[in-house]
């Protein structure tokens, strides 16, 4: 699995709600993460069992040394290039007491991830994955590498935007959850514009797996109760690469997929080393 996308720090505090306007709120020291919908991404899939390499711009600072560590023991293959004028990306969590969360994002240096440095980092990949926290050309640039190459291209279309529909022409799997689908018009609509496979993830609501041609399939979500859903969507995406990867079908494949975000989401942090081949499997044969 070749992963191309953001790469940040996250910064956690934990409150009871979000502050309003003009206010200053005491919150709890959450703690220091590796983070970014790449990243996330990239170590889930490592850590469901597949190969994996990551493709990202950081800075040339002591959070993007945070990072590498993180990568490295996940057993990611990094392609990290370090910028000279830009920092690594940051996020700003605020994770509340109910498990959900809100998150501010300075991206730094993942303005400066370009065509080149991903269509490098996709290279003989079988499946590719990327999201929408890089320049977008430059996720246009590793799916059309990808799909001329062969490879099996997922796009996580998060953040929502609309350049998005004219990638869709190069992108085997579309993962999206309710906001950004409706954003991008509605799986009807999203069908219409070349989206052969759509996955709709809903949350506690499980996932919905629209074919162009069948019926939609329904998977449900894992009941748990959870500590910290950041990072629970780019859990289930790493994971569903690594399943595809594999050979995995695509129907148990999202089974697989579905317990990688609820193992990470029982856990603080996006990229908890609690989830693993055993910690998925144990989940699956839960059912």
């Amino acid at each position: 699995v070749a992963v191309v996308g953001s790469a940040n720090l996250d910064l956690v505090v934990e409150v009871s709600r979000p502050p309003r306007v003009g206010e200053t709120l005491l919150g709890r020291a959450g703690g220091r993460f590796s983070g970014g919908k790449g990243l996330n991404q990239a170590v889930a899939s490592a850590r469901s069992g597949a190969p994996t390499r990551f493709c990202a711009v950081v800075g040339a600072d002591e959070a993007a040394d945070v990072l590498q560590q993180t990568l490295a023991d996940a057993g990611v293959v990094t392609a990290l290039r370090r910028s000279t004028s830009a920092p690594t990306g940051v996020a700003h969590v605020l994770a509340f007491d109910d498990g959900d969360n809100s998150i501010i994002v300075a991206a730094g240096a993942n303005t400066e991830l370009d065509a080149d440095d991903a269509v490098a980092g996709i290279a003989g990949a079988a499946v590719v994955l990327a999201q929408l926290e890089v320049p977008l050309a430059s996720v246009a640039a590793a799916l059309r590498a990808g799909r001329t190459a062969g490879a099996l291209t997922i796009l996580n279309a998060a953040p929502a935007h609309s350049a998005a529909v004219e990638m869709l022409g190069d992108v085997d799997v579309l993962v999206v959850n309710e906001t950004e689908c409706a954003e991008l018009g509605g799986i009807g609509r999203l069908h219409a514009d070349g989206a052969q496979v759509v996955v709709l993830t809903r949350g506690a609501g499980g996932v919905t797996l629209h074919r162009t041609g069948s019926d939609p399939l329904q998977v449900d979500a894992f009941p748990i109760d959870p500590v910290d859903t950041t990072g629970a969507g780019d859990a289930f995406c790493g994971a569903l690469a690594a399943a595809l990867a594999q050979g995995v079908a695509i129907e148990a494949a999202l089974a697989r997929a579905c317990a990688a975000g609820a193992v990470v989401a029982q856990h603080r942090g996006a990229t908890t080393t609690a989830l693993s081949p055993a910690s998925i499997a144990a989940l699956v044969s839960s059912r």
